[in-house]
Protein backbone atom coordinates (compact mmCIF):
# COMPACT_ATOMS: atom_id res chain seq x y z
CA UNK A 1 0.00 0.00 0.00
CA UNK A 2 1.44 3.63 -1.13
CA UNK A 3 1.22 6.07 2.44
CA UNK A 4 -0.63 9.61 1.12
CA UNK A 5 2.40 11.15 1.96
CA UNK A 6 4.58 9.05 0.28
CA UNK A 7 2.44 9.09 -3.13
CA UNK A 8 2.49 12.90 -2.84
CA UNK A 9 6.44 13.37 -2.59
CA UNK A 10 6.37 11.10 -5.79
CA UNK A 11 3.90 13.35 -7.69
CA UNK A 12 6.20 16.10 -6.59
CA UNK A 13 9.01 15.02 -8.08
CA UNK A 14 7.61 13.79 -11.11
CA UNK A 15 6.47 17.67 -11.80
CA UNK A 16 9.19 19.62 -10.50
CA UNK A 17 11.37 17.56 -12.27
CA UNK A 18 11.33 18.70 -15.57
CA UNK A 19 11.41 22.20 -14.13
CA UNK A 20 14.48 21.43 -12.14
CA UNK A 21 16.55 20.54 -15.61
CA UNK A 22 15.28 23.88 -16.96
CA UNK A 23 17.54 25.34 -14.15
CA UNK A 24 20.40 23.02 -15.11
CA UNK A 25 24.09 24.38 -15.02
CA UNK A 26 25.29 26.46 -17.69
CA UNK A 27 26.10 25.09 -21.14
CA UNK A 28 28.25 25.82 -23.93
CA UNK A 29 25.35 27.39 -25.56
CA UNK A 30 25.52 30.03 -23.10
CA UNK A 31 29.25 30.61 -22.96
CA UNK A 32 29.03 31.44 -26.27
CA UNK A 33 26.00 33.66 -26.30
CA UNK A 34 27.94 35.55 -23.33
CA UNK A 35 30.03 36.53 -26.02
CA UNK A 36 27.23 38.47 -28.64
CA UNK A 37 26.58 40.63 -25.08
CA UNK A 38 27.71 44.47 -26.31
CA UNK A 39 27.70 46.98 -28.69
CA UNK A 40 28.71 46.13 -32.26
CA UNK A 41 28.60 47.41 -35.76
CA UNK A 42 27.42 45.11 -38.74
CA UNK A 43 28.60 45.64 -41.91
CA UNK A 44 27.98 43.34 -45.01
CA UNK A 45 25.53 42.97 -47.35
CA UNK A 46 21.74 41.82 -47.99
CA UNK A 47 20.57 40.35 -51.04
CA UNK A 48 23.94 41.80 -52.71
CA UNK A 49 22.95 45.21 -52.06
CA UNK A 50 25.64 47.08 -48.88
CA UNK A 51 23.69 46.75 -45.40
CA UNK A 52 25.19 48.96 -42.17
CA UNK A 53 23.35 48.50 -38.37
CA UNK A 54 24.13 49.16 -35.36
CA UNK A 55 23.46 45.97 -32.88
CA UNK A 56 22.90 45.69 -29.27
CA UNK A 57 22.97 42.78 -27.04
CA UNK A 58 21.95 42.10 -23.93
CA UNK A 59 20.93 39.37 -21.01
CA UNK A 60 17.24 39.66 -20.71
CA UNK A 61 14.56 37.71 -18.92
CA UNK A 62 16.28 36.39 -15.71
CA UNK A 63 19.51 36.10 -17.74
CA UNK A 64 17.29 33.25 -19.95
CA UNK A 65 17.85 34.81 -23.48
CA UNK A 66 20.27 37.19 -24.85
CA UNK A 67 18.10 39.73 -27.06
CA UNK A 68 19.84 40.90 -30.18
CA UNK A 69 18.54 44.79 -31.37
CA UNK A 70 19.66 45.60 -34.63
CA UNK A 71 18.83 48.98 -36.18
CA UNK A 72 20.18 49.86 -40.16
CA UNK A 73 21.64 53.16 -40.23
CA UNK A 74 19.16 54.97 -42.67
CA UNK A 75 17.08 57.79 -41.12
CA UNK A 76 14.30 56.80 -40.70
CA UNK A 77 15.64 52.93 -39.98
CA UNK A 78 14.19 50.76 -43.23
CA UNK A 79 15.18 47.54 -41.09
CA UNK A 80 14.89 47.05 -36.87
CA UNK A 81 14.67 43.08 -35.40
CA UNK A 82 14.92 42.29 -32.17
CA UNK A 83 16.03 38.51 -31.80
CA UNK A 84 15.89 36.34 -28.42
CA UNK A 85 18.06 33.27 -28.42
CA UNK A 86 18.04 30.88 -25.68
CA UNK A 87 19.65 27.78 -24.89
CA UNK A 88 17.30 24.74 -23.83
CA UNK A 89 19.16 23.58 -21.46
CA UNK A 90 15.79 20.56 -21.33
CA UNK A 91 16.65 19.94 -24.78
CA UNK A 92 20.32 20.68 -25.27
CA UNK A 93 19.44 23.00 -28.09
CA UNK A 94 19.12 26.42 -28.93
CA UNK A 95 16.16 28.25 -29.58
CA UNK A 96 15.27 31.89 -31.17
CA UNK A 97 12.45 33.83 -31.52
CA UNK A 98 13.16 37.01 -34.80
CA UNK A 99 10.94 39.56 -34.29
CA UNK A 100 11.18 42.46 -36.55
CA UNK A 101 9.02 45.34 -38.55
CA UNK A 102 7.76 43.16 -41.15
CA UNK A 103 5.34 42.19 -38.93
CA UNK A 104 3.62 39.42 -36.61
CA UNK A 105 3.18 36.90 -39.32
CA UNK A 106 6.86 36.59 -40.15
CA UNK A 107 7.98 36.17 -36.82
CA UNK A 108 6.52 32.64 -36.37
CA UNK A 109 7.85 29.85 -36.48
CA UNK A 110 11.01 29.93 -34.30
CA UNK A 111 14.29 28.81 -34.80
CA UNK A 112 15.52 25.32 -33.57
CA UNK A 113 19.74 25.03 -33.37
CA UNK A 114 22.63 23.99 -31.95
CA UNK A 115 26.14 25.51 -30.83
CA UNK A 116 28.85 23.74 -32.88
CA UNK A 117 32.22 24.90 -31.27
CA UNK A 118 32.20 28.55 -31.94
CA UNK A 119 29.44 28.66 -34.18
CA UNK A 120 25.58 28.81 -33.66
CA UNK A 121 23.41 27.38 -36.12
CA UNK A 122 20.09 28.36 -36.20
CA UNK A 123 17.45 26.81 -38.82
CA UNK A 124 13.74 28.92 -39.21
CA UNK A 125 11.08 26.55 -41.27
CA UNK A 126 9.42 29.78 -42.62
CA UNK A 127 6.23 28.44 -44.65
CA UNK A 128 7.34 30.69 -47.87
CA UNK A 129 10.65 28.76 -47.73
CA UNK A 130 13.81 27.92 -44.69
CA UNK A 131 16.26 30.28 -43.52
CA UNK A 132 19.45 28.77 -42.03
CA UNK A 133 21.47 31.51 -40.06
CA UNK A 134 25.07 30.80 -39.20
CA UNK A 135 26.67 33.32 -36.54
CA UNK A 136 30.90 32.54 -35.89
CA UNK A 137 32.29 33.92 -33.22
CA UNK A 138 36.47 35.08 -33.77
CA UNK A 139 37.80 34.81 -30.68
CA UNK A 140 41.07 36.06 -31.42
CA UNK A 141 39.48 39.13 -33.14
CA UNK A 142 36.37 39.36 -31.01
CA UNK A 143 34.15 39.67 -33.67
CA UNK A 144 31.54 37.80 -35.02
CA UNK A 145 30.47 36.78 -39.03
CA UNK A 146 26.46 36.14 -39.84
CA UNK A 147 25.59 34.16 -42.69
CA UNK A 148 21.89 34.07 -43.31
CA UNK A 149 20.79 31.36 -45.85
CA UNK A 150 17.24 30.86 -47.55
CA UNK A 151 16.18 27.67 -49.16
CA UNK A 152 15.15 28.15 -52.78
CA UNK A 153 12.28 26.18 -54.51
CA UNK A 154 14.61 23.10 -55.07
CA UNK A 155 15.76 23.20 -51.54
CA UNK A 156 19.22 24.30 -52.59
CA UNK A 157 20.61 27.06 -50.15
CA UNK A 158 21.28 30.42 -51.25
CA UNK A 159 22.79 33.60 -49.62
CA UNK A 160 20.67 35.76 -48.06
CA UNK A 161 23.08 38.42 -46.22
CA UNK A 162 26.59 38.19 -44.99
CA UNK A 163 27.73 40.33 -42.43
CA UNK A 164 30.96 41.30 -40.56
CA UNK A 165 30.14 41.95 -36.79
CA UNK A 166 32.76 44.04 -34.70
CA UNK A 167 32.82 45.37 -31.65
CA UNK A 168 32.11 49.04 -31.08
CA UNK A 169 34.62 51.08 -28.92
CA UNK A 170 32.47 53.74 -28.36
CA UNK A 171 30.25 54.60 -24.88
CA UNK A 172 26.70 53.55 -24.76
CA UNK A 173 24.33 56.39 -24.89
CA UNK A 174 24.06 58.07 -21.75
CA UNK A 175 26.62 56.70 -19.79
CA UNK A 176 28.94 59.20 -17.65
CA UNK A 177 32.36 60.61 -19.17
CA UNK A 178 34.84 59.76 -16.47
CA UNK A 179 36.68 63.17 -15.38
CA UNK A 180 40.87 62.78 -15.53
Amino acid sequence: MIRPFGLAGVLCLAVTAPLLAQHATRGAADGLLDRLVGRWRMTGSVRGRPAAYTLEAARVLQGRFVELHMVDDNRPPGYEARVFVGADTAGGRVIAHWLDNFGAAYSVPHATGEVRGDTLLLAFPYPSGAFRDTFTYDSSADAWHFRLETADSTGAWRRFADYDVRRRRDRAPGAEREED
